[in-house]
């Protein structure tokens, strides 16, 4: 099977479904979120806010309370499309390689921008520890 092309923390809108302008806001069709978490056998997303579901709960004790909980439910990866940061459209993913030439990167069909920006953060978080060593080394001179 082909590797997701989404991964945990995007960006994506649903592509299928009720249309909420057409059934009295109800529906998802449209509607974009970020990604939760990513189910890799079986091609499932689960997308924060949108394909929920009402689960009744029956209290289990005297202080435990019951109720209605609205969960979120994992959804087709087919049925998602994510949404390019840059021209804030959804879009089909290529893989082109990076700067360092080894290694590919995600980037948007459309517009050609790169969407993986975890090298941007670990970076960040590089310069973040090298300040703190810094300051730490100065305080205790």
């Amino acid at each position: 099977m082909s590797s997701i092309n989404i991964k945990s923390g995007d960006l994506v809108e649903i592509l299928v479904g009720q249309d909420p302008k057409k059934h009295d806001g109800q529906g998802d069709k449209g509607k974009r979120g970020r990604v939760i978490s990513v189910d890799k056998e079986n091609h499932k997303v689960m997308v924060e806010g949108l394909n929920l579901v009402k689960k009744h709960r029956k209290p289990r004790s005297a202080q435990d309370q019951g109720g209605i909980i609205e969960k979120p439910r994992f959804i087709d990866v087919s049925n998602v499309a994510l949404v390019c940061p840059k021209c804030k459209k959804a879009v089909k993913v290529a893989h082109v390689l990076g700067e360092d030439g080894k290694k590919y990167v995600r980037a948007c069909k459309k517009c050609g921008a790169i969407i993986d920006v975890k090298e941007e953060k670990k970076t960040a978080k590089k310069v973040a520890k090298k300040a703190t060593k810094k300051a730490d080394k100065k305080s205790e001179n």
